[in-house]
């Protein structure tokens, strides 16, 4: 799939931190909010893969979070934290629409553990793509032209598996931002067209990435 994107809503300001940059070192896109209404408005404008939602939040309980992002992001897993020992409370966390729960204190690397596991429930393209002589695996994250195995970073498969996913269709340099990377990338900065321009070398002639000026990049 695409950079899985996570959104942390926790309002203990350092775990809510430390969750995001710890996810961002193990290869997600992670953004971060600390109450529950910035946790709702953050959600219904962009497609995350896994929240990870804390119960007790200031402004909009994390119950009512959940029970208002189960009916508005479908494709979207929900991964619970709470304090509650009692498991009365923990599965009334459950029927309330999330997909998964982690009692606190919790280890960073379980964390980690269930929201690639969620992420892998989440609705997904078919595990191979072909667009000519390109093979894509999105499953294994390997790509191979015309039968020549091609070795992409993490970037570099993800911005190639968003022009794969529209299906020829032009993508623009701010949505594939926005989908490839998250909201820490610098949206002046060159890092698209420089990705770009490196998956193009990679992927050798004839070129498969087109520009089209003024608007964005779809292939071929």
């Amino acid at each position: 799939m695409c950079l899985v994107r996570v959104l942390v809503v926790e309002d203990e300001v350092d775990l809510a931190d430390d969750i995001g940059e710890g996810l961002r070192d193990q290869g997600f896109g992670a953004d971060v909010v600390y109450d529950g209404a910035s946790g709702i408005e953050k959600a219904l404008l962009y497609p995350y893969d896994v929240i990870v939602l804390d119960r007790d939040l200031p402004k909009v309980h994390g119950d009512a979070v959940c029970a208002a992002l189960v009916g508005a992001t479908r494709e979207t897993r929900i991964l619970m934290l709470t304090a509650a020992t009692m498991v009365e409370d923990r599965v009334q966390g459950l029927n309330l629409g999330a997909d998964d729960y982690l009692t606190k204190p919790f280890a960073f690397e379980e964390l980690v553990a269930r929201v690639r596991a969620l992420a892998r429930r989440a609705p997904s393209a078919p595990p191979v793509v072909r667009h000519g002589d390109l093979v894509v695996d999105l499953a294994r994250r390997q790509a191979s032209r015309a039968g020549r195995p091609i070795s992409l970073t993490r970037k570099e498969f993800a911005v190639l598996e968003v022009l794969l996913s529209v299906d020829g269709a032009v993508v623009s340099a701010e949505e594939l931002l926005e989908r490839a990377w998250d909201e820490h990338a610098d949206p002046f900065s060159r890092t698209v067209t420089v990705t770009l321009a490196r998956l193009r070398a990679k992927l050798g002639e004839p070129e498969i990435v087109e520009t089209v000026v003024g608007s964005g990049y779809r292939l071929r």
